[in-house]
């Protein structure tokens, strides 16, 4: 079977949830697409596919819903090029990277301009296709395409640049028409100047132009949407505008067809519902933009150029042209171009853009350092392990747009509901008229035009189908900044309903790593000489354990003497001889075998276990010397993040394979409400099982290593990272902090956008419910009040506005805990979202 993959593609056109349906559906019927997952405010799809896709298909099946496909243009400069065959071979290489549309070798000028899907190709993969067929590839700078953020930027200053002209043809024809009912006297000297057809005349001429200038994007999009049996929201203001106009201009121009009570003219409710219109997509855009803003900024700190030595020179070079195994300079202040392994030099790398941590890190030979970072005040140099798409700051890129066009579940009813609507809309219009033409009072004709245009303008659905993808950007791209990434979107939905938390012990509540904690003597022995002779015999040891009290008695400037006759004594310890001295350590087991008396410690010895420390004897020539401790100590965050999910009404649990009493001696520390010891790997899962008898979704948090099978069980799998091992195929969320404290962090988030997406809904689902039947006239009857389809169309304005301005107040969304604990202690009372001012 062909393993599936992701694709993400970028639509042109798509304006409201029923668009995204139609698209969606068209993608499903190309060859080789398993699913499809739509994202309307990012405008992109997210594509399961097998196999090699031809984006040519692609394209094909959105223009035949009328749509496009994103496309991008970059140029490439490639001088290594001297004939006609370099040519063929290196427009072959380009053309084979999947997502390539078009491929343009031009020997003259020794570039290639390539054109190729937006989302299915980097330009990184461009240059690599190039290098790899014999042809060293740059970026020819001057072709950089747009962010995505300036590309919403540039849509926005052309629907302004749209608004203004309308706004200017629309303003006579408002005040021509409406004036008279502002100003006194104005329709009276209309009427005495040029006249009522003239000022008729006049509008239609403005009005003409309003809907064939600016407003013709509206009919291009929605009067093809129509031909084709899918109406999306150009329709219904094509439709709403388009009666109105022609209504006008049969008053204009064919006045006999109409009763003379309805000759009536609306030119300025076509015009000003046009500008309404725009004035609502340009703050749609605008704020859209906004929306990936996080994006943006993990693009940013990506460097654009490295120093590289090459042949012993040092040249600086495009980060796309770094391969692995460059030995790349880093000067003080400079950001790290890409992952690699320090080979010369100290500094200390700021990381906190990667992991959250502002504290600098030490760096030295044999040191990881991460691309994106910021080097101090040293000088590095480092070998490239990892570029391009393979860097730890790409994947976080790709996990981070992954998870913003996700659909989660609460998503497929939205999406059913659009998919329908604005066809019912269209019903409910028609439905609206009819009845206003059989019962309605004089003049039923402009009352039933006017109801009927107020509908199909109120009702577009552009506010739904934003409530829940905009949400989703702003809350996962903030808890990116966090160092929290959702690589699943739809666990930013489970995450929020959890009830249970699930721990690791080692390397998740605690460091992961032994240390010596106590050392106590027996009577006539000198600590610093009995460590020194323990630390000597277990220097030769490759047991964790050794390993911890090797490295403590270096901390304590222990001198290590040299250690023979090693002998290890398998399940009880291990003996030496060192300086000439016989030197034993080990269980209380390997004491009693060798006849040691272990009496004058052995309450010690029962103290430092009852505390869940490992507890070993250490005997020279054939006396007890010393009980050693080691433990792996508890992270120093992890009882308070531990707390702060208890007062947010989470039950915290840990499963562990170490025996009860150090379990439960964590536990009284941290203050885990419930612990499950003596756990083999194996058993995590029915660990967890046992667990979710009690009901309830259920989060796990491990290292995301041998942890995998948990971390797939749970509902919501937490993999706390290192940052810089992000790719943890069997989590749901990655912590980049390396602790509890993220875990806080990444519920809050889902919480706090959870609620954001409700707040969206409601909003956008009763506005619906509410104003569809008022602009149908049911108020008509006993108030004697009708919706202008003006104010109507301000109103479905402000309602996308609305839905995404509340969006972006994720945002402002702070960490519960940070690097220096819980911002405050939060109860179930006052749990609500903490916001800093914007800056």
């Amino acid at each position: 079977m062909t393993a599936q993959r992701q694709l993400t593609i970028f639509v042109d056109g798509m304006h409201c949830g029923s668009c995204v349906g139609r698209v969606e559906a068209a993608l499903q019927a190309v060859d080789g697409v398993a699913g499809v997952s739509g994202n309307l405010a990012a405008e992109s799809m997210q594509l399961e596919v097998s196999g090699e896709i031809d984006p040519g298909e692609i394209a094909a099946a959105l223009e035949r819903a009328g749509y496009g496909l994103r496309e991008q243009t970059v140029r490439l400069t490639i001088p290594a090029m001297s004939c006609a065959s370099c040519v063929g071979r290196v427009q072959a290489a380009l053309e084979a990277v999947p997502g390539v549309l078009e491929a343009d070798v031009n020997l003259a000028s020794e570039s290639a301009t390539v054109r190729f899907a937006e989302g299915v190709t980097r330009i990184g993969d461009l240059i690599a296709a190039a290098r790899e067929a014999g042809y060293p590839a740059q970026i020819d700078d001057a072709s950089h395409g747009a962010s995505t953020a300036e590309r919403k930027a540039d849509e926005a200053r052309e629907i302004l640049r749209k608004t203004a002209v309308a706004a200017v043809l629309a303003l006579p024809v408002f005040v021509i028409e409406m004036g008279g009912h502002l100003i006194p006297g104005l329709q009276a000297l209309i009427h005495d100047t040029i006249g009522q057809q003239a000022s008729w005349l006049v509008q239609f001429a403005l009005t003409t132009l309003v809907l064939a200038g600016p407003g013709r994007m509206f009919y291009a999009k929605g009067v093809s949407a129509l031909l084709r049996g899918a109406p999306d929201m150009n329709s219904l203001v094509a439709v709403g505008t388009g009666a109105a106009y022609l209504y006008s201009v049969v008053a204009t121009f064919l006045p006999g067809l109409l009763p003379e009570a309805v000759r009536a003219v609306y030119f300025e409710a076509a015009a000003v519902i046009v500008v309404l219109i725009l004035v609502g997509r340009f703050l749609e855009a605008r704020a859209k933009g906004r929306t990936g803003a996080a994006i943006q900024r993990l693009i940013g700190l990506q460097a654009r150029t490295a120093r590289v030595i090459r042949d012993g020179e040092r040249r600086d070079v495009s980060i796309d042209e770094i391969a692995i195994g460059d030995t790349l300079l880093v000067r003080p202040g400079e950001r790290i171009a890409v992952d690699g392994e320090v080979t010369s030099g100290e500094t200390r790398v700021n990381e906190s853009m990667i992991t959250g941590e502002p504290v600098p890190v030490a760096k030295a030979e044999g040191d990881t350092v991460t691309g994106g970072t910021v080097n101090g005040t040293g000088s590095l140099q480092f070998r490239a392990t990892r570029v391009g798409a393979d860097t730890t700051l790409a994947q976080i890129i790709r996990m981070v747009e992954a998870a913003q066009g996700a659909k989660l579940p609460i998503q497929g009813l939205v999406d059913r509901v659009t998919l329908w609507f604005v066809p019912a809309v269209m019903a409910v219009a028609v439905l609206t008229v009819a009845v206003w033409l059989a019962v309605g009072p004089d003049p039923a004709l402009t009352l039933a035009l006017v109801a009927g245009v107020s509908v199909l303008i109120i009702a577009c659905p552009c506010a739904m189908g934003l409530a829940t993808p905009t949400s989703i950007m702003v809350g996962t791209g903030r808890a990116a900044e966090m160092g929290v990434l959702f690589r699943k979107g739809d666990a930013l939905q489970r995450l929020a309903s959890v009830g249970i938390v699930a721990l690791d012990k080692t390397g998740t509540v605690t460091e992961g790593r032994p240390e010596l904690t106590d050392l106590v003597v027996a009577g006539g022995f000198e600590r610093a000489e009995v460590l020194s002779l323990v630390a000597a015999v277990e220097a030769q040891s490759e047991h964790p354990i050794a390993e911890a009290i090797t490295r403590g008695a270096t901390a304590e400037g222990a001198p290590l003497a040299e250690a023979d006759s090693f002998r290890s004594i398998t399940g009880h310890g291990v003996a030496a001889r060192v300086a000439g001295r016989e030197v034993l350590v080990g269980a209380d087991r390997l004491m009693t075998r060798e006849g040691v008396n272990t009496g004058p410690l052995a309450g010690t010895e029962a103290d430092l276990a009852d505390a869940g420390r490992t507890v070993l004897y250490a005997a020279i020539d054939g006396r007890v010397a010393a009980v050693i401790a080691v433990a792996d100590p508890v992270k120093a965050s992890s009882a308070s993040a531990i707390a702060a999910l208890q007062a947010k009404g989470l039950r915290v649990a840990m499963i562990t394979g170490d025996k009860r009493d150090t379990a439960q001696a964590i536990a009284r520390e941290t203050g885990i409400d419930e612990v499950i010891a003596g756990v083999l790997p194996d058993g995590k899962v029915a660990a967890l099982d046992d667990l979710r008898k009690g009901g309830g979704r259920l989060a796990f948090v491990g290292d995301g290593i041998n942890d995998a099978p948990a971390l797939a069980h749970a509902d919501v799998g937490i993999a706390i990272g290192t940052g810089t091992d992000v790719a943890i195929e069997s989590a749901d969320v990655v912590l980049m902090s390396g602790d509890l404290r993220g875990v806080v962090n990444a519920h809050e988030v889902s919480r706090q956008t959870m609620r954001n997406i409700r707040q969206n809904l409601f909003w956008a689902f009763g506005y619906n419910t509410a104003l569809i039947p008022v602009a149908a006239g049911v108020l008509y009857p006993a108030f004697g009040m009708l919706l202008s389809p003006m104010l109507a169309a301000g109103a479905m304005a402000l309602s996308s506005v609305f839905v995404v301005s509340n969006a972006l107040r994720l945002r402002r969304l702070c960490p519960v805990m940070d690097e220096r604990g819980p911002a405050k202690h939060e109860t179930a009372a006052d749990a609500a979202p903490r916001a800093r001012p914007a800056t």
